[in-house]
């Protein structure tokens, strides 16, 4: 398997320069920010996913291409939230069937293998999520910074990375691992509860304990919070999944 493929780079080989400076900006940018900007990226892919599908359905057919492309793709922005849950199972479900067949070409009841794949992918939510756009931001920016760096230095990216298959494979797998990591220490610790309502809390907080001195002690104690600690930063990708 080559993770970093000479023929998508050979084929990419026609991109300007900045067309390939956007999408390396892109990848790390999919690559840093995957869990922490996952709703963005779920309504930016399925809404351009959409679009390509309506573009391609409308244009052998003979209708309004332009306009057939442009509904589906609202459409489907529209529902992108909703079909996250699909889309992760799905995901799942096909990376389990891949990686098994990588590992045992003669296995058998593949079908199996992609349900139980696509339920791991709806109970482990966030860190496939992670995994997904670590692994989909190291191999856009791999591909296009080759690419940016063959016209200066000289380098042939399609040879080179024919002959270095390893190593490139090594390299996209440590850094796709270090990406869930930093996706990981990133995460805040409670979805849902932006900071500025935190700041508003404590401030109240503070006003009303200045208004009743006398009570300092009593109000004090009753408003320790009775919840569990936050999690720590390495066990937050093991919650249950919070698509909105």
């Amino acid at each position: 398997m080559q993770l970093i493929a000479p023929d998508i780079l050979a084929e990419a080989r026609g991109m300007t320069g900045a067309m390939a400076g956007t999408v390396c900006v892109l990848g790390i940018a999919l690559w840093l920010f995957g869990w922490r900007w996952h709703r963005f990226w779920v309504v930016a892919g399925i809404t351009l996913a959409a679009g390509l599908i309506g573009l391609n359905v409308a244009r052998p057919a003979g209708v309004q291409v332009m306009a057939v492309g442009i509904l589906l793709a609202v459409a489907a922005g529209m529902m992108a939230l909703e079909l996250a849950k699909l889309v992760a199972f799905v995901a799942g479900g096909v990376g389990a069937w891949l990686a098994v067949q990588w590992v045992l070409p003669q296995a058998q009841e593949l079908w199996a293998v992609f349900l139980s794949g696509g339920l791991l992918g709806l109970l482990l939510y966030r860190i496939w999520t992670m995994l997904l756009t670590s692994l989909m931001g190291t191999l856009l920016a791999g591909h296009a910074g080759l690419l940016l760096i063959e016209p200066v230095s000289g380098l042939d990216a399609v040879g080179w990375a024919g002959s270095h298959i390893a190593a490139l494979n090594g390299v996209v797998v440590g850094l796709v691992i270090l990406g869930i990591l930093l996706q990981t220490a990133a995460m805040p610790d409670e979805d849902g509860k932006p900071g500025e309502e935190k700041q508003d809390d404590k401030h109240h907080h503070d006003k009303h304990h200045h208004e009743e001195p006398e009570h300092a002690a009593h109000d004090a104690h009753a408003e320790e919070p009775h919840g569990a600690k936050p999690a720590p930063w390495w066990k937050r990708p093991l919650h249950l999944p919070k698509l909105r």
